[in-house]
């Protein structure tokens, strides 16, 4: 580690870049809005009625959206992957996201069960946040006490992926009997959507978004204990069973409302701890969690800029533009570095 480097230039620029990110994509969509009309917006000066509306109940919440997904997912990925020392882990490694999709795989695929009224009662947008949460909370209730039980920390992602396939097994019975409206619709949802969001989502999303965050600035002490290895972090007071419980918890609370709000949205938990590391050269957390914040809303805000297809009414699954823009960057960086930083 590096704990003498602050890397303030760094930082420095990255803010820049995310700020101007941040006002790219506030103009970019099906009509262009200049940047300065958006920055009078934000400040209180009205230019023209319909582009104050396009930006105060669409885009900008798209927008914050996309910031607290990209940074959310980029922090659980890199407290997973230190947790396990495992670079393949990611923030839904867990099953998490296995058991979101299972609970919208219960209201979707399964409410053809119900009569033709109660199926439409059940579907709706905060039915699906609600069984989405549901689906999460449970596996993190079944994750939480199996570690509470377990002392190696690799069984407990061993554990993890069972439960992932146990889920992703009952959404296969499920899709099977049901119909092709039924299976479009779930098929939808797990593109993932930064664009579905009012001010009061908004506002339930961020409240338990920050209580992760603080769960995981409060860790970076553990966090950089646990890459010296257990017996040397138990040596320096270290409580492995308590470090484990709030790093697994801070990841549930992140991934899970992300993927009930956003849906699942792939590649950014897992690729930028490494595209953060490559670039700072450091393994030290205190540097690590607010870069990785900061990266991973920039990536996210050019792949919602790029699905937007500016000047088109056409929008791509934001699942795929994560993969398609980020994978090759990745790539490439490895390819160029010849080795992965951990």
């Amino acid at each position: 580690m590096t704990p003498q480097k602050t890397y303030r230039l760094e930082f420095a620029l990255l803010v820049t870049v995310l700020v101007l990110c941040f006002f790219i994509n506030l103009s970019l969509g099906s009509i262009s809005i200049p940047i300065k009309s958006i920055f009078n917006s934000l400040f209180g000066t009205i230019e023209n009625s319909t582009w104050e509306v396009i930006i105060s109940d669409y885009r900008l919440p798209k927008a914050i959206t996309a910031i607290l997904v990209g940074s959310g997912l980029g922090i659980s990925g890199l407290l997973m992957q230190t947790l396990f020392r495992n670079p393949l882990a990611g923030p839904f490694v867990l099953g998490i996201s296995s058991g979101a999709s299972l609970g919208v795989a219960l209201v979707i695929l399964g409410s053809g069960l119900f009569g033709g009224f109660l199926a439409a009662v059940l579907i709706s947008k905060w039915s699906i946040v609600i069984a989405s949460s549901l689906g999460s909370f449970f596996v993190l209730l079944a994750v939480l006490a199996v570690s509470s039980k377990v002392r190696d920390t690799m069984a407990i992602l061993i554990i993890g992926l069972m439960f992932g396939s146990i889920t992703a097994a009952v959404v296969s019975v499920l899709s099977y009997f049901s119909s092709a409206e039924q299976l479009q619709q779930y098929i939808f949802w797990g593109f993932g959507n930064l664009s579905n969001l009012s001010w009061s989502e908004l506002l339930i999303f961020s409240i338990i978004y920050i209580v992760g965050i603080v769960l995981s600035i409060a860790s970076i002490k553990g966090l950089n204990s646990l890459l010296l290895g257990d017996n040397y972090a138990k040596s320096l007071g270290l409580n492995l069973k308590q470090i484990r419980f709030i790093l697994i918890l801070a990841t549930s609370l992140i991934a899970g409302t992300i993927t009930a709000f956003a849906g699942p949205i792939a590649f950014i938990g897992l690729a930028i701890p490494h595209l953060t590391r490559q670039i700072f050269k450091s393994s030290n957390h205190k540097i690590l969690i607010p870069a990785v914040f900061l990266f991973g809303a920039i990536v996210m805000l050019i792949c919602d800029s790029i699905a937007q297809l500016p000047g088109s009414d056409y929008t791509l699954p934001i699942n795929a533009i994560t993969a398609l823009v980020g994978a090759p960057v990745v790539i490439w960086l490895l390819v160029r570095q010849r080795k992965m930083m951990f």
